[in-house]
C-alpha cells in the first residue's frame, strides 16, 4: 500500500486540475494550491466543469462528491498535512526549484512525497534542492488527465525504493498505467515525441506542405489520432518549446533545438489552444 491519503496540488491549470480531479476521483482528501483568488476561482470552475462532464456521461456517479473531496486555496501552507504534493505548475526549471524549496520545509512528514509532474526537466535538480532527496520523484501525467491513462513514474538517483513503489501504487489506485523512466531530460515519450513535433514544425516552416496536409498524412497514412501540429497546439506551444529547450540543454543535438517559427509563435502569444490560435484557429 502506499500510505498515501491525503493529496496535495500546485497549480490549478489543465495540468494540476486533471491530477486533483483523478486523486479525488479515486478517493483521496485534495488541496489544489494556486497563485492568488482569481487563478483559483478559475481552477475551481475548471474543475466543477470537467466533473458535471463525466457525471453526464456515466464516469461518475456524483461530480458533487467529488467536488467536495476537493479543497482549491492560495496559501501554500495548507499542504502541511500532506502524504503527497505534486507540482504542476510552469515549465521553468527555476520556478520549480524554489518551489521545491518551499515545499519541504512546509510539508511536515518526513515519509511524504514531494513530486513533479514536469515534461523534461531532470528530477535530480528538484531534489538536491531539498532535505529529503529520497523522497522525491517525477509523476508525470499526460494531458487531458482523466482521459490518458500512462504516467511516466521517473525516480531520481536518490530517490529510495519505497518512493518509487509507494508512488507506484498511488498511480495504479487511479487506475492509471505506470511506466519506469531513467532520470533524464524528456524521459520516455517526450523524448520520442517532441523531436517528431519539431519535424513537423520545421517542415510546415520551410514551406514544404501545409498545416492541414502535414496533419492529415499522420493521420490518414499513420493512424495516428491527430497530428503533429495539432498536437503541439493541444499541448501549448510554450511548453513545447520549453521541454525542446530541455532536451536540447541535455544531449546538445540538433533535432531537439526549437525552430526559429516555433520561437516567434510563443513570443507572439500564439500557443494554441489556451490562447485561441496556434497553428490553427480555435474558439477560446
Amino acid at each position: 500500500m502506499s500510505g498515501i491519503e491525503r493529496v496535495g496540488v500546485v497549480g490549478c491549470g489543465l495540468m494540476g486540475a486533471g491530477i486533483a480531479e483523478v486523486s479525488a476521483r479515486g478517493g483521496y482528501d485534495v488541496v489544489v494550491v494556486e497563485s492568488d483568488d482569481a487563478r483559483a476561482r478559475a481552477g475551481h470552475d475548471r474543475l466543477e466543469a470537467s466533473l458535471k462532464r463525466a457525471e453526464a456521461k456515466g464516469k461518475i456517479d456524483s461530480a458533487a462528491e467529488v467536488m467536495g473531496r476537493i479543497r482549491v486555496v492560495t496559501d501554500l501552507s495548507e499542504l502541511a498535512d500532506r502524504d503527497l504534493v505534486v507540482e504542476a505548475i510552469v515549465e521553468d526549471e527555476d520556478a520549480k526549484t524554489a518551489l521545491f524549496r518551499e515545499l519541504d520545509a512546509i510539508v511536515t512528514s518526513p515519509d511524504a512525497i514531494l513530486a513533479s509532474n514536469t515534461s523534461s526537466i531532470p528530477i535530480m535538480k528538484l531534489a538536491v534542492v531539498t532535505q529529503r532527496p529520497t523522497h522525491v520523484t517525477g509523476i508525470h501525467f499526460f494531458n487531458p488527465v482523466p482521459v490518458l491513462s500512462l504516467v511516466e513514474i521517473v525516480p531520481s538517483l536518490l530517490t529510495d525504493g519505497d518512493t518509487k513503489d509507494r508512488a507506484r501504487s498511488f498511480v495504479t489506485s487511479l487506475g492509471k498505467e505506470p511506466i519506469d523512466c531513467q532520470d533524464r531530460a524528456g524521459f520516455v515519450v517526450n523524448a520520442l515525441l517532441i523531436p517528431f513535433i519539431l519535424s513537423a514544425i520545421r517542415m510546415f516552416e520551410s514551406g514544404f506542405a501545409t498545416a492541414e496536409d502535414i496533419d492529415r498524412g499522420l493521420v490518414l497514412g499513420a493512424a495516428h489520432p491527430q497530428g503533429p501540429l495539432a498536437l503541439a497546439d493541444l499541448i501549448g506551444l510554450d511548453t513545447t518549446k520549453a521541454v525542446a529547450e530541455s532536451l536540447y540543454e541535455e544531449f546538445k543535438e540538433q533535432l531537439y533545438a526549437p525552430p526559429p517559427l516555433l520561437a516567434r509563435m510563443v513570443e507572439a502569444g500564439l500557443l494554441g489552444r489556451k490562447t485561441g490560435r496556434g497553428f490553427y484557429t480555435y474558439d477560446k
